[in-house]
């Protein structure tokens, strides 16, 4: 699903709100999570999941095309594990 259809369905789904008014509280929800995941806070959402960061460590690799070694620096990436609501929602039979 994309963020075009994640707002398509929700506009569908609530037809006293105008299509840009959903846009733009998709938009806002995002921003406010990456602006949250910036600062290094954690974002957790009742049942879906948590988003937080997680420092990787610097480490030297190898590029494939010449096999020579290349230094990879440390960095900051995002971490999403999901809820027990969601991980059984899934995994229910």
């Amino acid at each position: 699903m994309t963020k075009s259809d994640l707002i398509k369905r929700l506009a569908e789904a609530n037809p006293h709100l105008q299509l840009r008014d959903v846009e733009r509280i998709v938009a806002t929800v995002f921003d406010e999570i990456t602006e949250a995941l910036a600062r290094g806070d954690r974002v957790e959402l009742r049942g879906f999941g948590a988003f937080s960061v997680r420092q990787r460590a610097a480490r030297v690799g190898r590029n494939p095309r010449t096999g020579e070694d290349v230094a990879i620096p440390d960095k900051v990436v995002p971490h999403f594990k999901t809820g027990k609501d969601l991980r059984e929602l899934l995994n229910s039979e």
